[in-house]
């Protein structure tokens, strides 16, 4: 009697359970979710109902899909990698850290320093020390520091692009190849505006190169490959998409970045970012600290623009059409007339520029360039460095509503010279200064106390201006109790000047004036 009674309570239980699957089926198929059902009771579909991937528009095959129709497929990162990889270098660099003050290198903050930052009011504990037994010379002398970066081969016969910063102060520069082999190499020039430097080293047998692609057709969304050194780990390969394209992160007057989710880190500067062709359209430059998948890098297309020069010359000159521009904000396009707030909006001429006596305006809106449309404020200023200096341009603007043509002769850009890229590859003669001539225009337009001397644009931390108590801001008005107006002049004195001769700068700051020494290198 209690197996019967069992028998029935086990047979009802599967009862109820058969029940409850088929109502649950049932319920399934009344939500749409067939797919799923047939794939629970096995039951195959027709080839016209299944879900086919959707295609990858990439020059590498795309890797065959494990299992399953609805896998997507992506491209073969592998064979991309395996054909590029021989034309990526690594750069090993060695600078020399000048022994006066560089016991911040030990820990406590400063440019080169592990340790914490000293705050406001906050001094180094052994500045005092060093200071009153040393003279503020580090008694353990001059330091190597070695740096790495990466780099691409771009002819055969040796030419390799990098980042400048990546070359900047370098004493040495090692390159060292896919096969580990090693060479040593030099700097063909620089342009430290855009952050390119062109490396050269001697080969006895042609080296394998990578192709230079179009970033104007990379579109947001593609597949991008990083190649690089990250943190020395060799030939580290990332993958991910175009976040985005002209991003201006402050780097420089031309930004015009690159953004992908590539993992970009230290020693991935001047790598290639590749597309699925296998061309090379960027070149890996910076990242967002303390962000995740912010990488960004120079178009390749701008690296072209100025690359003549750089082999050529060694540095690059620039057109200069001497007004002060803003953007053009929504409000400012309703009160100026505008449909939609484009162009650049002229706030000031330079007196004694090449726009003055052009018939260029203060507020006028310049919107077009040689036939090019001036979309946004900065994308004046690479439009007209891209042009030659003493090339008369036209230009397009609007004054009051109506649209006027203006021609006008470009100067040269006057931060731009020779001597300031030699000076840099001058290995120790370098007083870390970077310098602008301080026209009338750009003293009202600043507000700076003075339309005489030299501005302090620029400024190396470990350099010997900087050790010498030169800040950035500074206006220099003699050196060795001569008058400077030109960076003429200023390079002039600083040649005539020995080695280890001590210079004197006369500095204006703020509302006063101080004689600065230091030791020519």
């Amino acid at each position: 009697m209690k197996k019967s009674r069992v028998g029935m309570r086990i047979g009802a239980g599967v009862g109820i359970l058969f029940l409850g699957v088929l109502m649950g089926l049932v319920l399934a198929a009344s939500l749409g979710q067939t797919g799923k059902l047939h794939a629970l009771l096995g039951i195959g579909e027709s080839e016209k109902s299944q879900a086919r991937p959707e295609p990858v528009s990439a020059a590498v095959a795309p890797r065959e899909a494990a299992s399953g129709a609805n896998q997507v497929c992506l491209p073969d990162f592998g064979a991309l990698a395996e054909a590029v990889d021989p034309a990526v270098v690594n750069i090993s660099t060695t600078e020399t850290v000048k022994g006066r003050t560089s016991w911040r290198g030990f820990g406590f903050g400063g440019p080169g320093g592990p340790g914490r930052e000293f705050g406001p009011g906050q001094e180094d504990p052994f500045q005092e020390f060093f200071d009153r037994f040393f003279g503020g010379i580090n008694p353990y002398g001059d330091l190597k520091r070695q740096s790495l970066g990466s780099g691409f081969i771009i002819e055969s016969d040796g030419y390799i692009l990098t980042n400048h910063h990546v070359v900047k102060d370098a004493d040495e520069i090692r390159v060292i190849f896919r096969d580990e082999s090693e060479t040593q190499a030099r700097i063909v020039g620089k342009d430290p505006k855009t952050d390119i430097a062109l490396i050269k080293v001697d080969v006895a047998k042609p080296l394998p190169t990578v192709k230079l692609g179009d970033s104007d057709k990379l579109k947001e969304g593609e597949w991008v490959l990083a190649i690089g050194n990250p943190f020395g780990l060799k030939y580290t390969l990332t993958a991910g998409i175009v976040s985005a394209k002209g991003r201006e992160i402050g780097a420089g007057p031309y930004d015009d970045f690159i953004q992908t989710d590539a993992s970009i880190n230290p020693g991935n500067s001047g790598g290639p970012l590749l597309n699925m062709k296998g061309e090379v359209v960027g070149i890996n430059t910076a990242i967002v600290a303390g962000g995740a998948g912010i990488g960004f890098a120079i178009p390749i297309n701008l690296v072209r623009d100025v690359l003549p020069q750089i082999r050529s010359k060694g540095y690059v000159s620039r057109g200069w059409l001497g007004v002060m521009i803003q953007r053009i904000t929504p409000e400012l396009a309703k009160s100026l007339g505008l449909d939609k707030p484009v162009g650049a909006l002229v706030s000031e001429i330079t007196q004694g520029g090449p726009a003055e006596g052009s018939g260029l305006e203060r507020g006028d809106v310049i919107v077009e360039f040689q036939g090019q449309k001036v979309e946004r404020f900065n994308d004046l200023p690479r439009m007209v460095a891209a042009v030659p200096p003493g090339t008369t341009v036209e230009l397009k603007v609007l004054r009051k509503g109506k649209e006027k043509t203006i021609k006008t002769k470009l100067g040269e850009l006057p931060e731009e010279s020779a001597a300031e890229a030699q000076g840099e590859q001058g290995k120790g003669e370098d007083l870390g200064l970077e310098l602008q001539e301080i026209t009338p225009g750009m003293a009202k337009g600043h507000g700076l106390p003075s339309e005489k001397g030299l501005i302090v644009t620029g400024l190396d931390p470990r350099g010997p201006a900087a050790q010498a108590g030169i800040r950035r801001g500074d206006i220099i008005l003699e050196v060795n109790q001569k008058e400077v107006k030109t960076l003429a002049e200023f390079r002039k004195i600083v040649g005539e000047t020995k080695k280890g001769e001590m210079m004197l700068f006369l500095v204006k700051r703020q509302e006063g004036a101080l004689y600065l020494a230091l030791e020519k290198p």
